[in-house]
């Protein structure tokens, strides 16, 4: 038998964490707290163990991993006794909600020899493994920049920003695509419908090599956008996240100031589902013993650069 987990939190998401695990026979049991849901999944899974407390389900049930998929603000406390019982922990993103609380949970895992996994399920789609992939071997050459575009007119949140409603997964791709955290950062934003809570945000960051990352994320936009450009000194790369195609752009400007196109080509086009990679990946992971690739410091930065964003969009400088 293969390895199994427990999915802890079967609400929006959950629900189908629930179900991927399960369709890799890898689902051990289920926590959830509420009744309804609970009733739900006796239907669906009728084999499945279920339990209104995630302490008891850990406790009664033979699993090496434990997937969290419960409210933002709960994911620290969760995370932790899950960790110390010597569960490997998938946590959906954002991996807690201050950089303080990941730096805890990813000393706890080293001080475990567990596996820590964040939910950044943009990193698994095919299409962004390709980019990675092209930009590794310099087909673009050496890389400039990076201008992702995620908005539409989408549910409007009354406690996060869009940045951090949107932005998670994208900043996360950001990082694994350039392989580095930001040098520095700038970011604008309004708050049209509610005070204090930005409805449209670009996020710039700097980064070593004189390397460049662009977001704008709006919940608040006529059209729906969600595109990532990369840019190299001998070509480009499109990322069409509706098509879930990648085009290669052999164009660009001459040291003259000139342009050149030897025209484009799409690279990748498919549409396997990230979410089954994503669950398969913390599953390969336990057994090998292996880093995610969206492990906890990966998690982690993504939350330090939203803090920082978080305090600029506040008028505050980081030093204060």
């Amino acid at each position: 038998m293969g390895q199994r987990v427990i999915v802890i939190g079967a609400g929006q998401w959950g629900k189908n964490l629930v179900r991927t695990f399960n369709e890799l026979h890898a689902l051990a049991a289920v926590a959830e707290f509420d009744k309804g849901l609970r009733e739900s999944l006796s239907v669906n899974y009728p084999d499945i163990p279920l339990y209104e407390d995630y302490k008891e389900a850990i406790a009664k049930t033979e699993s090496a991993g434990v997937v969290i998929a419960t409210p933002a603000h709960t994911h620290y406390e969760v995370a932790v006794y899950a960790l110390e019982a010597g569960k490997d922990v998938f946590v959906e993103k954002p991996i807690t909600l201050s950089s303080h609380d990941a730096n805890e949970l990813i000393a706890i895992a080293e001080r475990h020899q567990r596996i820590l996994m964040v939910g950044h399920l943009l990193m698994y789609q095919p299409a962004i493994q390709k980019m990675k992939s092209l930009i590794d071997q310099g087909v673009i050459g050496a890389l400039k920049s990076l201008h992702q575009e995620r908005m539409k007119l989408g549910r409007v949140r009354s406690v996060e920003n869009v940045l951090w409603s949107f932005g998670v997964h994208d900043i996360a791709v950001f990082l694994y695509l350039i392989g580095q955290p930001p040098r520095a950062l700038s970011v604008s934003g309004q708050a049209i419908l509610q005070l204090d809570i930005e409805d449209d945000v670009y996020l710039h960051l700097s980064f070593n090599n004189g390397i460049s990352a662009h977001l704008h994320t709006s919940w608040l936009w006529p059209e729906l956008r969600r595109r990532l450009v990369a840019v190299g000194d001998c070509g480009m790369l499109v990322y069409d996240e509706e098509r879930q195609t990648v085009t290669l752009h052999r164009k660009g400007v001459r040291s003259d100031l000139s342009n050149w196109d030897d025209g484009c080509e799409v690279v990748f086009e498919g549409a396997d589902q990230p979410l089954k990679l994503e669950c398969a990946h913390f599953l390969e992971c336990i057994t090998e013993r292996k880093q995610p690739i969206s492990d906890g410091a990966n998690g982690l930065e993504v939350i330090r650069i939203l803090e920082e964003a978080s305090k600029s969009l506040k008028g505050l400088n980081r030093d204060e």
